[in-house]
């Protein structure tokens, strides 16, 4: 499994587009259970119209794809499809995400969550452990990976009610024992899919970018903010992977060899600007 990385007080400029955004330092609750009820009822009337209507609209489209991508996860590597994953959800509740599953069953996940516990420290672009490659991936995983296809089953969670398509993506317990009081805020929002950090740079912000990003969704979410960060995303999924596939052979261009998997998983702290 993996734990997915996010950022704090930051200002900054963001990455993509007309959309823009800026820092939040405010003072937020310091535990879940005290985040103002106003603050949990911060989920639109039209973000369950909007969602439902997406998912049916597109329904040839994802459940095709979701077929195929089954199948293939069952042939690529021996064990189960999917897996669960705990995640902090609207208001500080705890869900299980679905995701296709990326990484060998003997994987430990220990690493991951070292690696992000230190991006959360420094201030460093949140680039993927895996990018250069990772022995833990199971085969077509780090295809699914790049190319955020292993999210692709929290269309259920949606469906749920847990998330929505567009929002902060959800964190891990883990992270969120992590967070300042002020960065909890950003679980006042609904979890999504996709969402404006994921349009606006993603790993190449730091924690606090993305913890900003997330702060000026929640503050001035919208129907159409949501409807352009839906058209925005398959561009931005396809570059990422297309970003992806060519940086083990930039690495190999600047050093004059392999970069070492293995120094990237012992050592994430002093690896992290690089990966």
């Amino acid at each position: 499994m993996r734990a997915e990385g996010h950022l704090p007080d930051a200002g900054g400029a963001t990455k993509g587009g007309s959309l823009s955004y800026s820092g939040s330092n405010g003072n937020a609750p310091h535990v879940a259970t005290e985040l103002s009820a106003t603050s949990l009822r911060r989920v639109p009337g039209w973000k369950a119209s909007l969602d439902l209507t997406c998912i049916l609209v597109l329904l040839p489209l994802w459940l095709p794809l979701m077929i195929l991508l089954m199948l293939v996860t069952r042939v690529a590597s021996p064990g189960p499809i999917f897996y669960r994953q705990k995640r902090i959800g609207l208001g500080g509740r705890h869900f299980f995400i679905w995701k296709f599953r990326t990484m060998r069953l003997s994987a430990e996940t220990r690493t991951h969550e070292r690696y992000l516990e230190n991006l959360m420290r420094v201030d460093c672009p949140m680039t993927k452990l895996d990018a250069y490659g990772d022995p833990r991936l199971a085969p077509f995983g780090r295809v699914l990976r790049a190319s955020g296809l292993d999210e692709l089953p929290q269309i259920f969670n949606v469906l749920r009610g847990e998330m929505s398509l567009v929002g902060p993506r959800p964190c891990t317990p883990n992270e969120f024992a992590h967070y300042e009081p002020w960065q909890r805020q950003r679980v006042n929002c609904l979890p999504g899919l996709t969402g404006y950090w994921q349009v606006n740079g993603k790993n190449k912000t730091t924690f606090r970018e993305m913890i900003a990003m997330d702060l000026f969704y929640f503050k001035n979410m919208s129907i159409w903010l949501d409807l352009k960060i839906m058209l925005k995303t398959g561009t931005v999924m396809a570059g990422q992977f297309f970003e992806s596939r060519q940086a083990p052979h930039r690495s190999r261009q600047e050093d004059g060899s392999p970069r070492s998997e293995t120094m990237a998983l012992q050592n994430p702290v002093e690896s992290a600007p690089e990966i």
